[in-house]
């Protein structure tokens, strides 16, 4: 996993730690004092955690007791939130024919509703063949059946305009949407905030 890797490089742990002395900062932030990194290490088996050096550079270097499993499970799953923050801006597009059916009509608003319960940006696209270019009315009633049928859900961002041999219109969720996710995100993560307080900890602690 890349954040773990990229933390595993970060801090020195447990046997990896070098210095003969280190400062060490207790799991519950209470300062133990300077000692030899054996005592500390030692200490640490004790405790069941791991000997994490978070400030290499202090004089002794500074280290923590803690679960180093459980950080880097925690950053893991904070980077997995990230990304699927940064995919729920992507743009997806769903393609209509001008002349399509109401079944299939159907299954693409589904679709579409998927993509903006998700929090993307849909654009839509009807793609014209030959002669049907000639008929682009048909075209703008497709779309704006997709849009009356999700008007309670979405905000236009682009209007109906050819491109091509296609036209296409582009939708956002509802401002209403868009706060219930934010609601829904800000629920998840304060049920894991009380877990990410050592990451947060250490951090202070190389300050």
């Amino acid at each position: 996993m890349e954040v773990g890797a990229n933390i595993a490089r970060q801090y020195r742990v447990n046997e990896r730690i070098t210095s003969p002395q280190v400062r060490v900062i207790g799991g519950d932030g209470s300062q133990l004092g300077v000692m030899e990194t054996r005592r500390a290490l030692q200490m640490a088996r004790d405790a069941e955690v791991d000997l994490v050096e978070v400030a290499p550079n202090s004089e002794p270097p500074v280290c923590r007791l803690l679960d180093y499993g459980k950080l880097l499970y925690l950053s893991s799953k904070k980077e997995k939130e990230s990304k699927r923050g940064q995919k729920s801006t992507e743009q997806k597009e769903v393609r209509f024919r001008p002349n399509i059916g109401t079944h299939d009509l159907d299954a693409k608003v589904r679709k579409v509703r998927e993509f903006i319960d998700d929090g993307s940006k849909v654009k839509l696209t009807v793609r014209f063949r030959g002669r049907e270019a000639a008929h682009q009315q048909l075209g703008l009633s497709v779309l704006r059946r997709v849009a009356d049928e999700l008007k309670d859900e979405v905000r236009l961002e682009r209007p109906p305009a050819m491109e091509g041999r296609a036209l296409s219109m582009v939708l956002i969720p509802s401002l209403q949407k868009s706060e219930e996710r934010n609601t829904q995100r800000a629920s998840a993560n304060k049920t894991e905030a009380g877990n990410s307080d050592q990451k947060e900890e250490m951090a202070d602690a190389k300050t």
